[in-house]
């Protein structure tokens, strides 16, 4: 039984897929990756299921990669290193191929890795005052694994603008970046989640997962040699002084030494 996750279907066939790690901000433990890949892969195999909302409890949607999972890449082997990578890039991947219509319902902030969820979702929809931020590249790492697809949804020139700096930004400016496709009043936000639902109820399951198939084909390439690529990129940043200096500073709480 799932312990990181939870989830609920309705009488529709709308299931929510509920990140219930709201204690650690929903932050992407090895096992949450594991659950959620198990998880949305019974979703899209369910006939009953027509569309599939990924939810998140607590105060914030996904706070990125799990502190402890973070810690323990400084010791990791580049083995162990990759075999962590691919759990993500598997996650995010089984995510984006679900044939199933995969709504976003963003709640609170999300960072890092929790981009890269947001950038699968064939929609999100945020609430007034969350905030969002790429910020790997203050640890000295970079948002390697969830590149394909956070390009992919923003497009690389608006990607440019918080690719690489690591800063901080508002709803509006994620809706901007095509990150968001809708910004509403947190007590809105269901009704808007609703009416997204709603028109596929009325649409043939099988043509929807065709048309979802479709878009994948002409779209950005995000197949098996993109993911090895960016495993393989994440890999060697894990190895580079600055990552081990940017993790160490952050678990000492001490600036690293390239901020004077």
């Amino acid at each position: 039984m799932a312990e990181t996750i939870r989830i609920e279907t309705d009488s529709r066939g709308v299931a929510h897929l509920w990140l219930a790690r709201a204690d650690k901000h929903n932050a992407l433990s090895a096992q949450m990756m594991d659950e959620i890949t198990a998880a949305i892969t019974d979703l899209g195999n369910d006939p009953s299921v027509r569309v599939v909302v990924l939810a998140a409890e607590g105060a914030s949607f996904c706070a990125g990669g799990d502190l402890k999972w973070m810690q323990a890449q400084i010791a990791a082997t580049p083995e162990e290193r990759a075999a962590g990578a691919r759990k993500l890039a598997g996650m995010l991947s089984a995510l984006d191929r679900c044939p199933k219509p995969l709504i976003g319902r963003v709640h609170g902030n999300a960072f890092g890795g929790g981009i890269g969820m947001m950038s699968v979702c064939d929609v999100a929809v945020g609430v007034e005052g969350a905030r969002f931020g790429l910020t790997e590249t203050r640890l000295g790492l970079t948002p390697a694994t969830i590149s394909p697809y956070v390009v992919a949804r923003m497009g690389a020139a608006k990607a440019r603008r918080v690719f690489m700096s690591a800063r901080l930004f508002e709803a509006a400016e994620a809706r901007e970046l095509n990150l968001l496709a809708k910004v509403v009043a947190p007590d809105a936000l269901d009704a808007a989640i609703e009416a997204e639902v709603v028109p596929y109820l009325s649409c043939a399951p099988g043509a929807v997962a065709d048309a979802k198939a479709l878009i994948r084909m002409l779209g950005p390439d995000t197949g098996p040699e993109v993911q090895d690529a960016t495993i393989a990129a994440l890999v060697a940043r894990w190895e580079s002084p600055e990552a081990m200096e940017g993790i160490t500073a952050f678990f000492d709480k001490r600036k690293p030494g390239w901020i004077a």
